[in-house]
């Protein structure tokens, strides 16, 4: 709709924008870097941050940077995994199927875990996503899947993705010390700060093809300001901007658009986040 009015070529603020074009800064390459050392090395890390704050976008980006000839990854999301399905759900992406007792999934798992490492030369990569939502159960069998020739080794990268309730509610408390210790690598996502919210506009509008400065400073300000920073939330508030500034037939949005879109048509950022 406010697309052909602005003469973009692809919706800007969305989440299915490609890995290769989502917005980067040095805090995410960092997080990047630091993953990629926890593949190579087969590495057990945990993934933080507030909802919104772009955990699965570093996810994506990650994923993508990962060449398919020397790493396998594996993704999961599910609140309601249990360690049967949680074996069943790694089989089927490798084209495996799973066995009606967990253990015997779990053995055809580490057989193949150990055929992709030393017959075909690749790293596994498993990623677990909404991870804070797991039971004790669950989380318990990682540990016992990292254990490989008398706890030698770790056949596999884990990085483990949630809410940052994960550490709080969960890893460090007593009961979850075996899982804990383990932990090779912690990485927390901060909301943007002001600059970053600036570049992080102009990365979506560029994917879509916009060469003019639809947002003015003092929008920008606006939209971090209302937003907190949380990248979730920004694409929330610049869409109803751009639909608003459509509706209004103005083709720049300034800090008063941004404010009565804010005012009308947004939760607050307390309400967003809770």
């Amino acid at each position: 709709m406010y697309e052909s009015f602005f003469e973009m070529k692809n919706t800007p603020f969305v989440r299915n924008i490609p890995a290769d074009r989502l917005f980067s800064s040095p805090k995410l390459e960092d997080a990047i870097g630091r993953l990629k050392y926890s593949a190579d090395h087969q590495k057990f890390a945990i993934v933080m941050a507030d909802p919104g704050c772009g955990k699965s976008t570093l996810v994506r980006m990650f994923a993508a940077s990962l060449p398919k000839d020397r790493y396998l990854p594996l993704y999961l999301s599910d609140s309601k995994l249990t360690p049967r399905w949680l074996y069943a759900g790694l089989l089927d992406q490798m084209g495996l199927e799973a066995k009606f007792y967990r253990g015997d999934s779990k053995r055809i798992l580490q057989k193949e875990i150990e055929t992709i490492r030393t017959v075909q030369k690749r790293n596994v990569v498993c990623i677990l996503d909404e991870a804070h939502l797991l039971d004790k159960e669950t989380l318990e069998e990682f540990r016992f899947l990292l254990n490989c020739q008398y706890d030698s080794m770790s056949p596999l990268s884990l990085i483990l993705v949630g809410q940052k309730e994960l550490w709080d509610q969960k890893l460090r408390l007593h009961a979850y010390a075996a899982i804990r210790q383990r932990i090779d690598m912690s990485i927390v996502l901060e909301r943007l700060d002001r600059s970053e919210v600036g570049g992080y506009i102009r990365a979506h509008l560029n994917y879509a093809g916009c060469s003019n400065e639809l947002f003015t400073g003092d929008a920008e300000e606006e939209i971090y300001r209302v937003s907190s920073g949380i990248p979730r939330m920004i694409n929330r508030v610049c869409e109803k901007s751009l639909m608003y500034a459509y509706q209004q037939q103005k083709r720049l949005i300034d800090g008063h658009m941004v404010r009565y879109v804010a005012d009308h048509e947004m939760l607050r950022v307390e309400e967003f986040v809770a």
